[in-house]
């Protein structure tokens, strides 16, 4: 990709990170004329690497068409129009295209994602630095915000008109905002999820999601000869302790026979164990600092919103950044936050929700457990709860605009 020299450089937006937040807005700026320079501390290969979401909801999708970036996603994505909840091995179907009058969601990995981003960003002229270090957001209450970087020994300064923090929960961009201004909200899960990929046909057309007894299990592809199964297990899980043969083992256990009857074994070639957290900070706009995706907000991956949230975010942002250019006009941009945080706030209801629906938590007792099972069977009854359910899970609308919002500071 472009470096976009030594020295001093400027554009009009300077986006931290080259993620799926801020490699989405970098397109859709460009594909504005607005100049962006997007810097990222990982080389490609790291960031396309990271196998994380692989549920995109339709405005995900609506936005890579939007951009041209949908060829491979349309030739290769699957579609689904609902999933499965299995409790203790009973199954049932929520059906996403009945009740919310044909929304689907499609399975499509963040790689894959991450692949169509980057194989376009030179052609389109967008300007991607890897391997940026000593990364330093300076003067970011001021209309002249500037970001510094080094880079093979030697440094470099951006100076821009905007600065947006896509890096992630560990990033720089949140912690430029002081104290006195930023708030947080976080509740850490006393487990995690093991997860597995094996190059064997999935289970199930569409995903399952299981609550037994001995905890969550979770059935997923991502493709048809590709799999990925999840456990519920100890945050503190040590995935040498889960060789391939005691991780099926326990998977088909809690999907029931009639699931475990169509899981096809086979060497795994990739098994992580991943922490849950729920985490949201405000506000999400400082000065000409914005926040967006992962460096605001985090959920559990259980309702599959982390990548779509974060799309929400830039597809605001960008709406306003835009105004901001094009027209001068400053409504968006004041608006964002709080238009943003609208939306996250539901986002993480339903995540932390449907987590707390289908876990074992530490010290469930039976009654407790007996309260998921009965609000499980409601739901297998309900329209209206299946409705509810469906309308999250592929994805709310976003935030109405900003006009009748207070500013951000």
């Amino acid at each position: 990709m472009n470096d976009p020299g030594r020295g001093r450089t400027r554009c009009q937006v300077a986006v931290i990170g080259a993620g799926p937040a801020g490699m989405l807005l970098g397109h859709l700026l460009r594909q504005h004329g607005i100049d962006v320079v997007i810097v990222e501390r990982r080389d490609r290969a790291y960031v396309e690497g990271r196998v994380r979401a692989g549920i995109l909801e339709q405005g995900t999708v609506a936005l890579m068409a939007r951009l041209g970036l949908d060829r491979r996603l349309r030739r290769e994505g699957l579609v689904h129009s609902g999933t499965k909840l299995s409790v203790d091995g009973a199954v049932f179907r929520i059906d996403f295209a009945a009740l919310t009058g044909g929304a689907t969601v499609t399975v499509y990995g963040q790689q894959e994602v991450m692949k169509d981003l980057f194989d376009a960003a030179e052609t389109r002229g967008l300007d991607v630095v890897f391997d940026a270090e000593d990364l330093r957001l300076e003067a970011v209450d001021t209309d002249r915000p500037r970001v510094s970087y080094r880079r093979h020994g030697i440094d470099h300064v951006v100076d821009c008109d905007v600065v947006v923090g896509c890096d992630g929960f560990h990033g720089v961009s949140r912690a430029a905002i002081p104290e006195g201004v930023l708030k947080t909200f976080e509740r850490v899960y006393a487990f995690g999820w093991l997860g597995i990929l094996a190059d064997v046909p999935p289970a199930d057309h569409e995903l399952i999601y299981c609550s037994h007894e001995r905890g969550f299990a979770l059935a997923s592809m991502r493709s048809e000869t590709r799999s990925r199964y999840y456990l519920q297990c100890a945050a503190d899980e040590r995935v040498e302790d889960w060789p391939d043969e005691r991780f099926w083992d326990e998977l088909c256990g809690r999907l029931g026979p009639e699931v475990a009857a169509r899981v096809t074994r086979g060497p795994s070639f990739e098994k992580t164990v991943a922490p849950l957290r729920s985490f949201v900070a405000e506000p999400m706009r400082y000065g000409r600092l914005f926040l967006a995706g992962d460096a605001a907000h985090i959920v559990p991956p259980t309702g599959a919103k982390g990548m779509n949230l974060a799309v929400s975010d830039v597809t605001m942002l960008g709406e306003a950044l835009i105004d901001l250019f094009e027209e001068g006009s400053t409504a968006g941009i004041d608006g964002y936050s709080a238009r943003a945080l609208a939306r996250v706030w539901k986002a993480e209801r339903f995540s932390w929700w449907f987590t707390g629906l289908m876990h074992r938590f530490p010290g469930t007792d039976p009654f407790a457990r007996q309260m998921q099972v009965a609000e499980l069977d409601y739901i297998r009854s309900s329209r209206a709860a299946q409705t509810t359910l469906a309308e999250n899970y592929v994805g709310l609308p976003l935030s109405p605009g900003p006009s009748n919002r207070e500013p951000q500071p």
